[in-house]
């Protein structure tokens, strides 16, 4: 049997309290959450990109922090910043011209970034790499964004494991699986946004994603404004149960470890309301109990 990870996207909810913390501030929140799971997804360096000349990497002492506090047999999977993985600058009106990111997929800036992740080698999971959806306006087509990230992935170290996650679900084709599994890229199954449940990708892709040695599921959910509107921001209870989607979820990830793939299971606050309350109940399906 392989190994399964289950973690959160990002950890630092005060609302948490008495779920995972001890107390809502004035605590080590990743030392806490370290105690009760082994994995946490780090969010906060994918937002770098501000400008054509404005990026924001990583700050040494933040990751020197982070792996001070965590034991060696935790994992982080790292969402790769934005200024890499973005073809164009966000757009402050609807109205502005698309401006191109010099720093697409760019080697220097990615190494640069490695170097700076260099404390927590030893506790990286794999390196996501988020893009967002890509109409033609941003990439003419599927065969050309898989030709810039082919080149890019051909100077990447293999000392790392990376997956890749798209939010266009034309893409999942045989094309990118197999530009995938060429490459040495593992997916990302994401379960909200744009994308189709995973339930239908992982039926309809499944021999090509057990060629992965290690798959990255991400729980984000389809209302992310909506599920804020009702919870106002405080994630300590279950408001849109997706019984039915969990259900699908832990007989996918059953499957893969029983096929010798690695899990990991990044939940969102966004997806039911409360990313621990989530796991638990994804713990109780694990062990056969009703959720």
């Amino acid at each position: 049997m392989a190994d399964l990870r289950i973690g959160t996207c990002s950890w630092k909810f005060p609302s948490w309290h008495e779920l995972v913390y001890s107390a809502p501030k004035g605590i080590d929140y990743l030392a806490e959450y370290a105690r009760r799971y082994d994995t946490v997804e780090i969010d906060q360096w994918f937002w770098s990109l501000f400008g054509e000349d404005s990026v924001k990497l990583p700050q040494p002492a933040d990751v020197q922090a982070y792996r001070r506090v965590v034991p060696a047999d935790f994992r982080f999977t790292v969402k790769v910043p934005n200024s890499v993985t973005l073809t164009h600058l966000y757009k402050k009106a609807r109205a502005d011209r698309l401006v191109a990111n010099p720093h697409f997929l760019s080697p220097s800036l990615f190494e640069t970034f490695l170097s700076l992740l260099d404390p927590l080698r030893d506790v990286l999971g794999p390196l996501l790499f988020q893009f967002e959806y890509l109409n033609r306006q941003k990439m003419i087509s599927q065969r050309r964004f898989q030709e810039r990230f082919e080149a890019f992935a051909s100077q990447l170290s293999p000392a790392y494991q990376y997956a890749v996650e798209v939010r266009n679900g034309q893409y999942l084709n045989t094309s990118y699986f197999e530009f995938l599994n060429r490459n040495g890229l593992s997916s990302v199954l994401l379960q909200g946004y744009w994308m189709p449940p995973i339930a239908d990708v992982y039926q309809e892709w499944q021999a090509a994603i057990l060629q992965h040695e290690v798959i990255v599921i991400r729980l984000l959910g389809p209302d992310r404004k909506g599920i804020e509107k009702v919870t106002q921001k405080r994630w300590n209870q279950i408001v849109a149960p997706r019984d039915e989607e969990l259900a699908q979820v832990v007989e996918i990830v059953q499957d893969l470890l029983a096929q010798g793939v690695n899990v990991y299971l990044n939940v969102n606050n966004h997806y039911e309301g409360s990313a621990p309350l989530t796991i638990e109940r994804i713990e109780r399906l694990i062990g056969g109990e009703i959720p």
